[in-house]
Parts: structure tokens; C-alpha cells; sequence
């Protein structure tokens, strides 16, 4: 799918001209990808790299552009089960036009405005959207790792538990693509005149490398809690395991003792009481006593 952009007083703006400066390729079919290698001399290695979720962040130079392949989240879904994954994006910059691979359809020029005059801005504003991108999912991570956390707190069952080593499993894929976008940013940074970085670009890079720096820090923190806590939550999943057979062992004691008193005087044998009308009631009482003498001795015990 291919859909195309123009700038227009330093906004971006869908439009079907065929001058189109940004030209953004949504799961491109393989006409697609051929038509990119015949009319921009594109690698079909770099264009396959570009939509694979595996590929590392990477900055190149060629003769006329240069390529720029970073991460982003992919879109969650709740069949993913507390599982968020990654993707990568690549963008391929000519002096005067853009091309953009993706693999999903995912709004790309939303998030924080700024106004736009050249490819080179439109390129920092979809690096820093993916960072924005990446903060929202954390705060999402976090949020369902203290729910999960207060449902382990009291539940016994195994599932939350896969749920948070699904979380945790998640934070690496983050950690590591977050990472990937810090190299890569640096490699900008130190390229910024091969780029063709105007001032203006310099600080916004500036700007977007410390948020970057900030979500790797916070990812590193949730990242380490979740993976410091999960034996804690094991502990806390078997001890309340161990509570539930206890309560189960003080309820089989309390009512084997009344049971062994009626049982008593249920024996086919010669007993006292065997003739007397309040033999029943008596009985009754006395097992009554002995559920409440066996219950006292418990929490005496504090069990």
C-alpha cells in the first residue's frame, strides 16, 4: 500500500501528486519492492531489512541517499497475550524526497507538532514519534504489571505468573531495540554534517537522544523490578499454597475429633447412656465441646 505525503506550509499533508515528497510504503507487496530497486537503485537486502523485526538499527550512506533502519513497537493486540513486540522501520533519504517501509499501518506523523520544511525534519519527527511510541507502552507494561501483581498477591493460580514472564519477556525485546536506537542515534549525531543537519535539527536531535536516554533508563528500571520480583511472586504463589493445605489440614483435624466421639457411641456394644432419652443430645453436646476444645487448642497454637 502505498500512500503519499507533501509538505505544505510545514505541515504534512496527504496528496496524489506524483512529485510527492514522502512517499510511504505500507506492507509492500513484491511489485512494490521491484518498483523501488528499478526507480530508486534501492538494495533488495536493505529494502528486506527494513520490515524485519530482528534486524538491528543501522545508519548507511550511498552515493545518493542514505538509510536509516531503526526500531519502533509494533501495535498491541490482545491476542498477544501481555506479549509487545517490535518492529523496524526504514527510511531512505534523497535530497529531495523520502521513502518510508513499514509493515503495519500505524499513524506516523501524529504525536507532538512541530512544523516541518525539509525531509530531514520529517525523518526526526518519525524517530522521535517511535520513542514517544515506546513511552506509552511502558506506562501500559507498568500499569498491567501492578494489576498482575495484585492478583498474584492472592491467587495461587499459574497464569499470572506466565503473565509476568510474559511482560519481563517483553521489556528485553524493548530493551534491546530502545538500545539499538541509542547507537544509531549517535551515529547521526556524529554524521549530522554528512546529513545536511541544519542547527535546527542539531538541537531537536539533541532533544530527541535525551528522550531516548530516558526511555532506556525506564525501561532498564521496570525491567529489573519485574525480573527481581518474579521469585518473590513464586514465594508468594506457594506460600499461599501452603495456607490453603494448612486451613484444609486444621478442618480435617477439627472434624475427625466430633466425628470420633459419635463414633464412639455408635459402637454395636454395651455403653453408657445406651437406655437414656437424652443419650442424643448429650452425645450431640459432647462433640460440640470437642470441635470447640479442638479449635481453641489451634488458635491457641496460633495455626
Amino acid at each position: 500500500m502505498l500512500r503519499k505525503y507533501a509538505i505544505v506550509d510545514g505541515k504534512i499533508l496527504p496528496t496524489e501528486s506524483e512529485e510527492s515528497p514522502i512517499l510511504v510504503f505500507i506492507k509492500p507487496e513484491k511489485s512494490e519492492l521491484e518498483y523501488l530497486q528499478s526507480t530508486f537503485d534501492l538494495d533488495e537486502h536493505t529494502l528486506q531489512s527494513s520490515l524485519d523485526p530482528d534486524e538491528l538499527s543501522r545508519l548507511e550512506f550511498e552515493t545518493d541517499h542514505f538509510t536509516l533502519i531503526f526500531k519502533r513497537p509494533r501495535s498491541y493486540s490482545s491476542q498477544e497475550q501481555y506479549l509487545f513486540k517490535v518492529s523496524s522501520i526504514g527510511v531512505f533519504v534523497f535530497k529531495e524526497r523520502m521513502l518510508i517501509l513499514i509493515s503495519e499501518d500505524v499513524p506516523l506523523f501524529d504525536g507532538r507538532q512541530f512544523a516541518v520544511h525539509t525531509p530531514l525534519d520529517v525523518l526526526l519527527r518519525v524517530f522521535y514519534r517511535s520513542i514517544t511510541h515506546f513511552l506509552h507502552h511502558l506506562k501500559v507494561i507498568n500499569m498491567i504489571s501492578d494489576e498482575i501483581e495484585e492478583k498474584v498477591n492472592a491467587s495461587m493460580q499459574n497464569k499470572y505468573l506466565i503473565q509476568m514472564f510474559t511482560l519481563e519477556k517483553s521489556l528485553v525485546y524493548y530493551l534491546n531495540a530502545i538500545h539499538s536506537n541509542t547507537m544509531v542515534l549517535e551515529k547521526m549525531r556524529n554524521a549530522s554534517q554528512k546529513i545536511g543537519f541544519s542547527p535546527d535539527n542539531l538541537e531537536f536531535l539533541e532533544d530527541t537522544a535525551i528522550d531516548n536516554n530516558q526511555c532506556l533508563k525506564q525501561t532498564e528500571i521496570y525491567s529489573d523490578i519485574i525480573s527481581s520480583m518474579m521469585d518473590a511472586r513464586a514465594s508468594i504463589v506457594n506460600n499461599n499454597l501452603n495456607n490453603l493445605i494448612k486451613t484444609l489440614n486444621i478442618l480435617t483435624i477439627a472434624i475427625m475429633v466430633p466425628t470420633f466421639v459419635v463414633s464412639a457411641f455408635s459402637m454395636n456394644v454395651a455403653i453408657p447412656l445406651q437406655k437414656n432419652p437424652y443419650a442424643f443430645i448429650f452425645v450431640m453436646a459432647l462433640s460440640g465441646v470437642a470441635l470447640a476444645a479442638s479449635m481453641f487448642f489451634f488458635r491457641l497454637k496460633r495455626w
